[in-house]
């Protein structure tokens, strides 16, 4: 598994989600897993991480700037 991303877990509850509905198997992990669980805290820093081999296509999917947007 390769990071993607870290943020608030908010942000990568919802990035994981989007994933898997482009067929890319996420998952998620805090960033410091030592801290108490708060499920009330939205800004707790969480990573996403893609297997290898869907890195590349979903960095394309969110990173990658959109020349059809225009």
């Amino acid at each position: 598994m390769k990071l993607f991303y870290t943020g608030p877990i908010i942000n990568v509850e919802m990035l994981v989600m989007m994933l898997e509905k482009h067929g890319i198997v996420a998952s998620q992990e805090f960033e410091d897993p030592n801290l108490p669980v708060d499920e009330e805290d939205l800004n707790r820093l969480a990573k996403v991480l893609v297997p290898e081999a869907d890195y590349d296509r979903a960095f394309q999917l969110f990173y990658a700037e959109r020349e059809d947007e225009l």
